[in-house]
Parts: C-alpha cells; structure tokens; sequence
C-alpha cells in the first residue's frame, strides 16, 4: 500500500471494528425492540441476549474510540461545505457518545430496578446505581429515547454514506469497505 492510499482508507482494525459494531448495533436496536414489544417466553431470552450485547458494545466503543484516538480517520474531501464537515464530525462524536452512554445507562436502570446484568458462564456484573425504582423509571426513560436517537443516527450515517459512495462518489465510503479498488492507470 502506497502512502497516498494509507491516508484515504482507514487503518484495518478500525475498519473491522467498524462493521463489527455495526453488525452488533442493528442487532441491539432490533433485541431491544424486541424486548419492548413481547410478553411472552421470548422476552427472557431477548434480555438475556441483550445484556452481554450492550457490554460488549460498550467494551468494543472504548477500544474503537481510543484506536480512532492514536490513529485518526482519513481526511473529509476538502471541497466540502463547512457546515457539511461539521456535521459529519458531529455526528460521528456523537454516534461515539451513544455507543458508550447506552449500555452505561442500561446497566445503571437494572442497577436501580435490582436486577442483574448477568453475561452468561456465571458472570455477574456489579451495580453501578442504587436501587431506587424512581431512578430506575428516569433511566429506562432515557434508554429508550437514547436508543431511538441512535437508531435516528444510524440512519442518517448510511444515507450519509451512500450519498458519498452513490452521489459523490468521492471515496468517502470506499475509505470504510474491506477491498479497495485499484486506482486506473
């Protein structure tokens, strides 16, 4: 890989971690729907999915916010509009924000309502809010209008995308896919 390239792509771990994570988010988003929606035997096995998911994520997002930390993205294309390029940073410090706040403030509402975040083999994390079903009530509030403005965001972020790799064509999107194309000769 020459240096010209290396400077247009993303470093490969970020660009698994990137696909990973969305493969992982669109998961949740759809569990925790889900789980919003069902009374039935299904509802302990959604939640029982959903728990160690959301940990999961938290875990990969300060992994994936320190790799984007020591090794920065590729440049935006500069012909760019400057409200174009601050909303692109925006939104990608915020999708940053929500991968880390959302399992935070579900484990602290199962915290305040006194229920376990077990992740399987035994594994039980330990509260990081007291009980108090009043908080339990605000923080379940949140969770749910966090996940919708992350559901939101995710959706701008692919019309985004594809507005870059359809429209522009600019090698916005390309700087985030596993092969790159060769450039003509």
């Amino acid at each position: 890989m020459n240096r010209e390239t290396a400077t247009t792509i993303f470093w490969w771990p970020a660009r698994v971690l990137h696909w990973l994570m969305a493969a992982m988010i669109l998961a949740m988003l759809f569990v925790g729907a889900g789980l919003v929606a069902s009374v039935s035997e299904r509802h302990a096995w959604l939640l029982a999915l959903h728990k160690p998911l959301g940990i999961a994520i938290l875990l990969l997002a300060v992994l994936r916010l320190a790799l984007r930390l020591r090794h920065r993205p590729p440049p935006l294309p500069r012909d760019l509009a400057p409200a174009v390029r601050l909303a692109a940073h925006a939104s990608h410090w915020l999708l940053y924000a929500l991968m880390l706040a959302m399992p935070l403030i579900g484990w602290a509402m199962l915290s305040a309502g006194g229920y376990p975040v077990e992740l399987g083999a035994g594994v039980r994390l330990p509260p990081i809010a007291p009980f108090d079903p009043s908080w339990f009530a605000a923080l379940r509030w949140l969770h749910r209008a966090l996940a919708h403005a992350l559901f939101a965001l995710v959706l701008a972020h692919l019309g985004a995308a594809l507005y870059h790799g359809l429209i522009r064509r600019d090698g916005v999107l390309r700087s985030m896919l596993w092969r790159q194309r060769s450039a003509p000769d």
